[in-house]
């Protein structure tokens, strides 16, 4: 362990180490994509599976790094229950940077190797987009209703071209997944989506419908992952640094519904109306069992304003999240330390009323035009 090291020190190691890491192994993968391309089928799978294998030593050696730069707690539950060979839809909620490296350490081996559909453009990522090329991740290209509309012919195009690209998944076993928020948590996102979850961004269905309409005969189950980090949702940069302490993962196996498969999600608004409530059931499950891991703010005392708020702080050793306006007007007369808050919260709108009979009234709008002065930013 670096543990003693600085944690700037530690987090330039792991980088290095990535970095290096993908540097050697990619030029592998480069070699066996060009022999698959020769048009054998049993030396493609053959290819194939090596270069999963090469891919898996990848992430093994991201596990070292990680394991190098921190000591993390692992508490994993249900993955007993993978199998290595089989075919699986895998979908996760969203909390950090940090999460795609996670579920590689903690699937590695366990299940087939998560592949992600991409957008065709990301092919010519330097580096990593031929990685992803040559480990078969389908690229689709989807297109819009409004293109759709001024070129009708384009219609069921996207849907071929990956169902096409899917073929190669008939010979080797597959792990398809997708992040069904599309974007991390972050308080501001949560308020912007008014979200109906107490602990989740609101689930999109369109991803794993494409994926099981493309390819729904393969796929076998859902695998339903729950990703939580009791020390707070860490940044990419604090996980290479070694901050990343303790991480909690349950992985829960659930049916597809045999009525979803072959069904189209794009012009069959029952369906797409069915869907989006099966998947809406999976995240209310998915908050329900956040809150039972305890995802909850120690909140020690309530008051009814914040007028009281500089006499309590001033005489206990509790903290409050309150305007920084306030914040400032009480630093001085109570002895505080005012420090900007470490989360980003969402902005509040505060909304100034008065009766309509009173809209052109002088001493009202006095009062209200003050009111602007001193509180508007």
């Amino acid at each position: 362990m670096l543990s003693f090291l600085p944690a700037p020190v530690r987090g330039t190691l792991a980088a290095l180490l990535l970095v290096l890491n993908t540097l050697v192994h990619a030029p592998i993968l480069f070699v066996f994509a060009l022999i698959k391309l020769i048009p054998i089928p049993a030396l493609r799978t053959w290819c194939t599976r090596v270069m999963i294998s090469v891919a898996e030593f990848w992430m093994r050696c991201n596990s070292g790094w990680m394991a190098l730069s921190g000591n993390i707690r692992w508490d994993i539950e249900g993955r007993e229950r993978l199998d290595y060979n089989g075919w699986y839809l895998v979908t996760s909620n969203h909390q950090s940077w940090v999460d795609i490296l996670a579920l590689q350490h903690v699937l590695n081996r366990h299940m087939p190797m998560l592949k992600f559909f991409l957008k065709q453009e990301l092919i010519w990522v330097p580096v990593i987009g031929l990685c992803w090329w040559a480990l078969d991740f389908p690229f689709m290209k989807r297109y819009t209703k409004a293109y759709l509309a001024k070129h009708p012919e384009k219609a069921g195009q996207d849907l071929a071209t990956t169902r096409k690209a899917c073929e190669k998944f008939k010979s080797t076993p597959v792990a398809v997944f997708n992040f069904l928020e599309g974007t991390r948590l972050t308080p501001a996102k949560h308020a912007e989506q008014n979200s109906p979850f107490r602990y989740l961004l609101k689930p999109k269905s369109g991803g794993i419908a494409f994926v099981l309409d493309a390819m729904g005969e393969q796929l076998r189950s859902l695998l339903d992952i729950t990703i939580h980090y009791p020390g707070g949702n860490p940044s990419f940069w604090g996980l290479m640094c070694g901050k990343v302490t303790h991480v909690v993962m349950h992985l829960e196996l659930k049916p597809i519904p045999a009525e979803f498969i072959g069904r189209n999600y794009q012009e069959d608004e029952a369906f797409r109306a069915e869907f989006q409530a099966w998947v809406n059931q999976l995240w209310l499950d998915k908050d329900a069992h956040m809150a039972r891991l305890g995802i909850e703010r120690d909140i020690r005392l309530e008051v009814p304003h914040f007028v009281a708020v500089g006499h309590i702080l001033q005489r206990t050793d509790l903290l409050a999240t309150v305007p920084e306006r306030f914040a400032e007007c009480c630093v001085q007369p109570f002895g505080l330390v005012a420090l900007p808050h470490p989360v980003q919260l969402p902005e509040i709108d505060i909304n100034l009323f008065w009766h309509a009979k009173y809209h052109r009234d002088s001493a009202n709008r006095w009062l209200r035009q003050l009111m602007f002065e001193l509180f508007a930013d």
